[in-house]
């Protein structure tokens, strides 16, 4: 069976720590061949370097997540684009618009957010995009700046309306589908999910978020991406199989710099 990509996951945050070695161990035994753990602060980008260099089939992201974007004001675009010449660094982010929470100033939001636009459009990796709460300003930006220049990017863990992902789709960019999608009043969720062109498809865990069923309450991990995947081969009506095959090419062909050669194609491997 085609191997699947956790195309979003935090891999450096604290609560792994103890058990990192476990995680990804059964993440390939769930059939997850490859992680990219993504940043959340430039600031903490050392923490991404340990884990991608540890690791053979977890890459990363650069860049400052819009909850913290405040705080790093004095990121650049040159930064980021001299950061992500890792040979594992294998795109932007995860940054946008968050105004659900008042943990940052939506200028200080925007500022950050454009400044990653610009990093993705110079490097044409792909921006990871958090969107929540903003979709009419997610739009207005997102149209701006690629009529500036086309750049690839993903909209992260969907969550929003179905506008957002139609328009975010007519600019080019990919819809990445997290545990939620497996909750059970996501029935508009799943709508959408019905309706996004296949070759504009991921799925995600957001570990250690939003855990899906039946483990919805609980820490999540990579290798839940699987029960994930399999709610979306529901809604579309294709064999898990299909669902596999068809995510896990259109990663690789947005996340170019990934090469597939490292996907862990067979169930059992070594963690590292």
């Amino acid at each position: 069976m085609t191997a699947l990509v956790d195309s979003h996951c935090h891999l450096d945050f604290d609560q792994f720590a103890p058990e990192r070695d476990a995680i990804v161990r059964r993440a390939h035994e769930a059939g997850v061949g490859l992680m990219v753990t993504i940043s959340t602060r430039v600031r903490r980008f050392e923490r991404i370097l340990e884990l991608v260099d540890a690791y053979p089939s977890v890459y990363g992201t650069v860049g400052t997540h819009p909850q913290n974007a405040h705080e790093e004001l004095d990121v650049t675009t040159e930064e980021l684009v001299r950061l992500a010449e890792h040979p594992k660094i294998v795109g932007f982010g995860e940054a946008g618009l968050d105004f659900h929470y008042d943990s940052s100033p939506p200028e200080a939001q925007e500022q950050g957010f454009r400044a990653h636009i610009a990093a993705a459009r110079v490097a044409q990796l792909p921006l990871v995009i958090h969107a929540r709460s903003a979709d009419d300003a997610m739009i207005a930006i997102l149209e701006e700046e690629t009529a500036k220049g086309a750049f690839p990017a993903v909209l992260h863990c969907f969550s929003s309306g179905a506008e957002l992902a139609r328009r975010g789709v007519a600019l080019g960019l990919y819809v990445s589908f997290s545990g939620i999608l497996t909750f059970k009043r996501s029935e508009e969720l799943r709508a959408i999910a019905a309706e996004v062109p296949a070759d504009r498809l991921l799925v995600e865990t957001d570990a250690p978020y939003l855990a899906p069923e039946p483990f919805r309450g609980k820490r999540n991990e990579p290798g839940y991406t699987a029960k994930t995947a399999s709610v979306l081969a529901g809604v579309r009506g294709w064999s898990e199989d299909e669902v596999r095959r068809v995510t896990t090419d259109n990663f690789f062909r947005l996340f170019s710099k990934t090469p597939r050669s490292a996907l862990v194609t067979h169930q059992g491997a070594d963690a590292a």
